[in-house]
């Protein structure tokens, strides 16, 4: 197909494809689906080889956000009876960090719901970082924390964070659908002082609101022009007592073509697939991992994955291998670019080479995801749980085709709980 060897040829030179091309992409058949899983990834192969980042999120605090985003479960009015707790102590969240860095993360995942830390909040989450990295030597730390104030991103780098993740979720023209309480441009802010700051930005999507094809090249368009290092790529958990309870847009084919698309605009960044991959790309997962690089560990923020040995037994099974603690993620040009502008803004504030560190991996989000109210863009795309045997108690069969709810329940488990995280 001359448009698939077009995207190839302009992903192997990291240049942008056309609107009109991206669009294409998601026009395709499911006839052409596995052509079009192979030509991403020659572009995927080209820049980050067989190698899977695997990132664990640990949520520093769960519920009772104010904002209203109507795919989060923790929204203001939201009728889902998730878990609910304020801060985890530092020792704490590092206790949990240490479970999934013992089972291949590479990097953690600070996230707390609200609209925006405080000053206070800002120093807590810095004495967590500290506490997380004392115990795991060469871990990457990204916090999510919502909207940032002036000077905060900078007290998160100079505290020892390597990355900052806000999530876009949708286009411009559509995100006052999804949420009322804070805007687009609120979010383009935020990843924008997280950049300044020499954080390594990391920003993403969801998908299956309802959205139009054109809105997913939107801010897929966006992401590459902010320049973010990891794209987390959330496909929509419909969480009862939420407004988008009812929206069961996406199938294994869409949620592929769409990871196609976001590598053919974004070749050589970190893309994570995040929130929602067990429910559905289902049994496709693996064929996934031609496409992305990244995945989440483990549990989501409100609601449970996977067990963590089962990524890490399909990882292994689709002959792909965890990328190493001692790997640089991105590709020489984007790592040194980042190290570089990471080293100066450290300088500019009076702490040389405080974030130089992460090597420009972006990582997650969170977010990316749906669920976790304006701190992190999304629950869906964020886990908490730590690598364990599969579950016990196996899900009936589905019907073909049938819509699995059940595939991720509420989350139960874990911090706040005397449960382990996917016990």
């Amino acid at each position: 197909m001359d448009l698939l060897n077009t995207l190839v040829e302009k992903g192997l030179r990291r240049e942008l494809p056309t609107r009109e091309e991206a669009l294409a992409v998601l026009a395709t058949s499911d006839d052409e689906l596995l052509d079009v899983v192979a030509a991403a990834g020659k572009v995927r192969r080209q820049w980050f080889g067989r190698r899977v980042k695997l990132n664990y999120l640990v949520n520093l605090k769960s519920g009772l956000c104010p904002e209203d985003c109507s795919y989060c479960s923790q929204r203001l009015g939201s009728k889902a009876e998730i878990l609910k707790y304020t801060w985890l102590k530092p020792d704490e969240a590092s206790q949990a960090a240490a479970a999934g860095v013992a089972g291949g993360a590479k990097r953690v995942c600070l996230v707390a719901s609200g609209r925006g830390p405080t000053d206070r909040d800002v120093a807590r989450v810095g004495e967590t970082i500290a506490a997380i990295k004392e115990q795991n030597e060469g871990v990457e730390v990204c916090a999510c924390l919502g909207l940032l104030s002036d000077g905060q991103a900078e007290k998160l780098r100079d505290a020892g964070a390597d990355a900052y993740n806000h999530n876009l979720n949708t286009s411009e023209a559509t995100y006052g659908q999804i949420t009322k309480t804070h805007t687009y441009a609120d979010r383009v802010d935020t990843v924008q002082k997280a950049h300044a700051a020499g954080l390594s930005a990391c920003s993403g999507l969801i998908a299956g609101m309802g959205e139009s094809d054109e809105d997913l090249v939107d801010v897929v368009f966006s992401l590459r022009e902010l320049d973010s290092d990891s794209v987390p790529v959330n496909f929509l958990i419909p969480f009862e007592g939420t407004p988008l309870a009812k929206e069961w847009n996406l199938t294994p084919q869409r949620c592929l073509r769409i990871l196609a698309m976001v590598r053919f605009v974004c070749p050589d960044v970190e893309v994570r697939i995040a929130g929602g991959r067990e429910v559905h790309l289902r049994s496709m997962q693996p064929l996934a991992l031609h496409v992305a690089n990244s995945i989440f560990l483990g549990d989501y923020l409100t609601s449970e994955g996977q067990a963590g040995q089962a990524d890490l037994d399909m990882i292994a099974d689709a002959g792909f291998e965890v990328e190493g603690a001692g790997t640089t993620t991105l590709p020489a040009h984007r790592a040194d670019a980042a190290a570089a502008a990471a080293a100066a803004a450290a300088h500019a504030g009076g702490v040389c080479g405080s974030a130089a560190g992460s090597g420009g991996c972006g990582p997650a989000a969170d977010a990316g995801a749906p669920g976790c109210g304006s701190a992190c863009g999304g629950c869906a795309g964020h886990a908490t749980g730590a690598p364990a045997e599969v579950r016990a108690e196996a899900p009936a069969q589905a019907e073909p085709g049938e819509v699995r709810p059940d595939l991720v329940a509420v989350r139960r488990r874990g911090a706040g709980t005397d449960l382990a995280p996917n016990a």
